[in-house]
């Protein structure tokens, strides 16, 4: 399947390929929050160069072309200010499974953001992608990706041992996981 894409948004979020041009929105966006996001995401660490910058939007763009994974960036739909990165990875299309991921620049944590981010590259997923299965994993400590997983409306699985490679040590993690039912809306009550 040959995944066509335009951008996904609920009008306060925009998700959308990284293109070239988000180089510099990025890399300041990664600087500012390297204390915050560093303990959790070994690839945002002190000394954290634009080459790196732009070593993995080039990366993106490839996994696009290539249908590998789906890689987006979080804008404000109004202001076009970068707000962070989503995405879908770790796709087994024979189980239609994948895993998704998440980073919210610090300036703009806490206020939701991750959390629609989340649903918006869920339903596509399901929809576009048409995987049953995502699943999200955080360190048992990372208690604000847990949040996050929760808001998202995932479902609390199970802490499963040596889950997640960080910093070069093997961690247990909190497995979280999506099944498209739960991005529905809720029932409305009858008065």
């Amino acid at each position: 399947m040959i995944v066509s894409f335009t951008a996904l948004t609920d009008g306060e979020l925009t998700l959308r390929p990284l293109e070239r041009g988000d180089r510099d929105a990025m890399y300041a966006a990664v600087v500012e929050s390297i204390a915050q996001v560093s303990p959790w995401l070994p690839w945002c660490h002190e000394g954290y160069g634009i080459a790196e910058t732009e070593s993995f939007i080039e990366s993106c763009i490839t996994a696009w072309a290539q249908q590998a994974h789906f890689p987006f960036a979080i804008f404000d739909a109004r202001t076009g200010e970068y707000l962070g990165g989503t995405g879908v990875n770790h796709i087994e299309r024979v189980n239609r499974i994948g895993c998704i991921g998440y980073w919210v620049r610090t300036s703009a944590a806490g206020r939701g953001i991750a959390p629609k981010a989340v649903r918006l590259v869920a339903r596509f997923a399901f929809d576009t992608l048409q995987l049953s299965r995502l699943e999200i994993f955080a360190r048992p400590e990372n208690a604000p990706s847990r949040r996050v997983a929760e808001k998202s409306g995932a479902k609390f699985e199970a802490v499963a041992r040596n889950r997640v490679v960080q910093h070069g040590k093997a961690y247990d993690a909190a497995l979280y996981s999506l099944i498209p039912s739960d991005l529905a809306p809720p029932a409305s009550r009858a008065g």
